[in-house]
């Protein structure tokens, strides 16, 4: 299966894993820190009908991480840990607390395409393919979508500007 947007995703025939990938007008550096930074992640992560809250993040080799997106006064938390932070890679796991038992192996990559521009490729391995497939069908695609825009719109105003907070 392959969604089309700005935002490519593939789902793998041999083994149970989301491939996204998607090019931005910024540095490594850039996306690093939209990624790490917790203020910065709570104000793009996710789809727009959504507010994030930061619980805890600890993004560096062996940290963790949790946060909580509200919508109607519903609430959903996500919780991982940092495997490896590294200038070019993040590795962790992801899990929806909806669904406690399928946890994620997630890697992203941030891969310098020069002239300013980063190609971000993740790829999340779940446990089967049936738990794949479910993200897959849950509308995902939209919360993806709608985020990286967002992130789109930061690197444009300015708010990750190099040395911007």
């Amino acid at each position: 299966m392959n969604v089309t947007s700005e935002t490519t995703i593939e789902a793998d025939s041999k083994i149970p894993i989301i491939r996204m990938t998607r090019d931005f007008r910024a540095t490594p550096e850039q996306l690093l820190r939209a990624h790490t930074d917790p203020v910065l992640f709570a104000q793009w992560v996710g789809p727009r009908s959504l507010t994030t809250r930061i619980d805890y993040w600890e993004a560096r080799t062996g940290g963790r991480w949790r946060y909580v997106a509200t919508r109607d006064g519903v609430k959903f938390g996500f919780h991982g840990c940092f495997h490896e932070v590294r200038p070019d890679r993040i590795v962790q796991t992801f899990t929806f607390e909806g669904e406690p038992d399928s946890v994620a192996l997630e890697t992203l990559w941030f891969d310098d395409l020069g002239d300013g521009r980063t190609r971000l490729r993740t790829q999340s391995l779940v446990d089967s393919f049936e738990g794949r497939d479910a993200w897959l069908s849950s509308g995902m695609e939209t919360g993806v979508d709608e985020g990286y825009a967002k992130l789109d719109e930061m690197l444009s105003d300015g708010t990750l500007a190099d040395g911007a907070v």
